[in-house]
This record gives structure tokens, sequence and C-alpha cells, in this order.
């Protein structure tokens, strides 16, 4: 036995056993999908999950086979995402090969149509007319052959440059989503950390510094403890929703965590990035949020802002840490406010975290 490795299968077989007891306490059946969906859950390493589940357990009491399956399918199955790219390449390349198929018929059709008429032109030369006769008529009727194969050729094209495009937009839309935050249509995390180091790395050679906004629901569990998960996720799709109203197209908005959120504004000095901050929270400062169910007022929503600017040296994760640490000093100094890196020092933020 390999003695280094002893705590982690101290670990594992302890998930095993929580995750066990919660398919007992909260499941309809131990499937293999049931037992994977729920040590996936005990061990922590799919937070939008565990949210999802937190949310159905609360309302329902249990996850139905069908939840489970859900869960499973969305979450879990990467191989779904995976399968699906397998397959549009596979019928991308059956496409592009029907094609040269045809491409390669029409290229020997027209090889040989030169060939008959360089022959046809040598047996020109000759004076008796009937001979012409004849080689004219072959020329119109090889002539005909070689328009009707064109126009095979042009028809496959078409239908296959309309299929190849319906495969192009299936492909984007799996792309799209294996990026997309499902509670709110954001980027998810790993679509955040992508377009992060971009940003990060091509800010060296831009003119202007570009910057990053970190926000953070305030008393976020709160409304989830008082409330339900129903009406935390009212939150967080408010929030996305008024990142969406303030911002330019060139921002990538993202939920990279529970209740965390973040905006990249490339080629962004931090004045321009403040100014964009503060709109957003006032903006979710002056909506009120209403439940739906009973039409009930449950307050105003706030958010705490960091705001952090490209430096010298700079990478993904020193810029997102100043973010960070920025946006746990307005929590710290009051909530429902922004603060940005100017002036700060090391020292303060090393001190917050």
């Amino acid at each position: 036995m390999n003695h280094g490795s002893h705590g982690d299968r101290e670990r594992t077989f302890a998930l095993a056993d929580r995750a066990n007891v919660l398919m007992r306490d909260y499941g309809s059946s131990a499937t293999p999908q049931a037992y994977t969906v729920w040590y996936t859950y005990v061990s922590g390493v799919l937070p939008l999950m565990n949210d999802a589940i937190k949310r159905l357990t609360a309302e329902n009491g249990c996850l139905s086979d069908a939840d489970i399956d859900s869960l499973y399918e969305t979450y879990v199955d990467s191989r779904r995402l995976v399968a699906e790219t397998e397959r549009m390449s596979t019928n991308m390349l059956v496409e592009i090969e029907g094609i040269m198929e045809v491409m390669d018929l029409s290229l020997g059709s027209t090889t040989q149509y030169g060939e008959s008429l360089q022959a046809l032109s040598r047996d020109l030369d000759v004076s008796d007319q009937n001979r012409v006769r004849e080689i004219i008529m072959t020329l119109v009727s090889t002539t005909r052959e070689i328009t009707a194969n064109n126009r095979t050729l042009e028809a496959r094209m078409r239908e296959s440059r309309s299929e190849i495009e319906s495969l192009r937009e299936t492909l984007e839309a799996t792309r799209l989503e294996s990026l997309t935050d499902p509670l709110t249509g954001l980027s998810n995390r790993k679509h955040f950390e992508e377009s992060l180091r971009k940003m990060v790395d091509g800010a060296a050679g831009q003119a202007s510094p570009s910057s990053l906004i970190v926000i953070d629901v305030d008393f976020f569990k709160r409304f989830n403890d008082v409330y339900g998960h129903l009406t935390g996720d009212q939150v967080l799709r408010l929030v996305a929703i008024v990142m969406r109203e303030h911002l330019k197209a060139r921002a990538t908005l993202a939920r990279f965590g529970g209740e965390e959120f973040g905006i990249l504004l490339p080629e962004t000095d931090r004045a321009a990035a403040v100014a964009i901050a503060e709109k957003v929270r006032a903006s979710v400062m002056g909506r009120e949020l209403v439940k739906r169910t009973t039409g009930e007022s449950l307050g105003k929503v706030t958010i705490s802002l960091g705001v952090a600017t490209s430096r010298r040296g700079d990478t993904a994760v020193s810029l997102l840490e100043r973010a960070d640490q920025c946006m746990f000093m307005a929590k710290r100094d009051g909530r429902n406010r922004t603060v940005d890196d100017s002036g700060v020092t090391t020292e303060a933020l090393t001190a917050v975290a």
C-alpha cells in the first residue's frame, strides 16, 4: 500500500459514507447516477450543482429520479458535450468527403472534356463536311454532359453548405452552453478565467490599461435563510440583469461563484471602471425585490464592489486578488460601496486578506 495516499484514501471513504447517507435520506433510488451526484455534492467540487441541490431539497424535501437525471446531465456528465462535439465533427467530415467526391468527379469530367476538345480541334483541320458535322455534334453532346455534371455539383454544394452551416450553429451553441452559467445566463467561471487571462496578457500591448470589477451580494445568506433558495436565485438574476443593462458589448460579464460576479473591461482605465461600478451599484440598490408568489416586498438588494486596474507585471491571479481584496475592503467599510485599488498599498491589501 502507498502510505502517502492513506489520508486521501480515508477521505474518499468518508465522502462515500456521507454520500450514501444523503442518498438514503433524500433520494428515491440508489442508482449509479444518484451516487455520482451525491458524491460530487459532498466533495464540493461543483458549487453550482450544490446550490441547485439545496434549492430542490428545500422545495421538495427530496430529489426525484428526474431531478437526479437533470442534475447529472447538466453538471456532471461532461461527456454529453464531448459526444455532441464528436458527432458534429464526424458529420462535418462526412459532408466534406462528399463534396470532395463530387468535385473529383467534376474535375475528371472537365479533364476529359479538355482532352476531347484537343482531339476535336485536330480533327477540324479536315475538309470533309460530314466529319465536321460529326465533330460539332460530339462537341455539343460533351458540353451538355459537362453542364449536367456542373449542375449536380452546384446542387450538392448548396446542400452541403446548408448542412455545414447548421452544424456550425449547433457547435457554437454547444460551445456557448459549456461556457455559460445556467442560472443567470452570464459567463461561467471557466469562461471568466479564460477571458481574464487573455485580457491581462493583451493589456501590455494596449495604449490603455484594462480593469476588473468584482461584485459580491451583501447579506446574500440572509436572503437564502429567510426567504429560501428561489428568492436567492431571484437576487442573483437581478444583479445579472442590471449588469447587462449598464455594460458595453466588449465587456465580459460572469458569475464565477455562489453570489460573486465579475466584469472584465478591456482597455478601460480606473476612472471609467469605477464609474461603471457605481452605475451598477446604484441601479441594483434602486430596484425593489418582490416575491413572485405573493407580491410581498422583500426590500432592497445591495452589492459591494472592488475595482482593480492592470499594472506592469500583473498576472490574471494578481489582478483578481487585488480586485477581490478591494471588494472585501468595501464589505469591511460598511458594504454597498465601491473600493478601487488606487492609492491602496500592498500592505493594506494583505492586511484585509
